[in-house]
């Protein structure tokens, strides 16, 4: 079966280790380096190492997998290898029209299954326009396969779309949709603490045009660190992603409100939290000891447990 859903994520991932050290980093960086970005090779990273969040791991795959596919996507670009892909395609679904050959060509040639089903759609309606595709029209055809007007392809299209976890407009929705929930946990998190902040939309609405995702109207300390402003990541802070953050958007944030908390729901690399007595404090959860600055009561704990 190739069209069954990727698998899901999950915000509570209890008895799971987010937080990674960088060589535990490292030892799954180098498993994945033979993997493809299939639901298959998931199950197979996930056997792997089971004491890690299947968020996580998919979350790190993706990263990396994102950085291979920068360096070779160039090369599957290129007119005589896109003519090459096509007449392949054209060629095996005519012999084999039941079978998934476009999924099987892109694992072939280590190319997502997603860009593959893009290149080979655009290189088609070349055929049937007579020039270059709108963007509109491929982008609607792979968000819905149905529109394509000749049923094999479509269903390929289709194939590769649900088989592919690191690209592709199924993808994309996804991790929309998963930010959208984190970013909601977290505001949940905060009124269950009894704790006023300003989302990203008032804070647009006020006229702040770069802004983190809140803005406590009253600071708090944790473990000790004074933040004024919380930024929910649902993904897994590794060294590229987290320098980028950090350039584009978590100093930014400190030069403008003050020192800050970021969540990587999906963990990170302990080493990257070494910037605390600079302003920016980092966590794999919402936390559990938060001290209301101004407050003269006890501090706002969960009593099950600390973080």
């Amino acid at each position: 079966m190739v069209n069954k859903p990727i698998f899901r994520h999950s915000l509570i991932i209890p008895h799971l280790k987010m937080k990674l050290s960088r060589a535990e980093y490292k030892e799954i960086v180098r498993w994945t380096e033979q993997l493809r970005p299939t639901r298959q090779c998931m199950k197979m990273l996930k056997d792997r190492f089971p004491n890690h969040s299947q968020s996580t791991l998919l979350s790190i795959f993706s990263l990396e997998y994102q950085k291979r596919t920068k360096r070779i996507i160039a090369r599957h670009h290129a007119p005589d290898v896109i003519e090459s892909h096509y007449r392949r395609y054209l060629s095996e679904a005519t012999a084999h029209p039941s079978a998934p050959v476009l999924l099987e060509l892109a694992n072939e040639v280590d190319l997502s299954p997603a860009l593959m089903a893009r290149i080979i759609l655009d290189r088609f309606l070349q055929d049937q326009e007579g020039g270059m595709p709108s963007k509109s029209v491929l982008n609607s055809m792979l968000k819905e396969p149905s529109l394509i007007p000749n049923q094999t392809l479509a269903k390929n299209v289709y194939q590769c779309t649900v088989n592919d976890c690191c690209y592709g407009p199924l993808v994309d929705c996804i991790k929309h949709a998963i930010g959208q929930e984190h970013e909601v946990l977290l505001c949940d998190k905060l009124k269950e603490k009894n704790l006023s902040f300003l989302d990203e939309n008032q804070l647009r609405a006020k006229g702040y045009d770069k802004t983190p995702d809140i803005i406590l109207e009253v600071p708090v300390a944790v473990e000790g660190h004074i933040v004024h402003w919380i930024e929910s990541k649902a993904s897994f802070g590794d060294d590229h992603s987290h320098r980028t953050y950090l350039n584009e958007q978590f100093w930014s944030y400190w030069n403008r409100f003050g020192p800050g908390l970021v969540i990587y729901w999906y963990g990170f690399i302990g080493e990257l939290d070494c910037q605390r007595d600079r302003g920016i404090l980092l966590k794999d959860r919402f936390p559990t000891d938060i001290v209301v600055l101004g407050r003269t009561d006890a501090p706002v704990a969960d009593k099950r447990s600390r973080s």
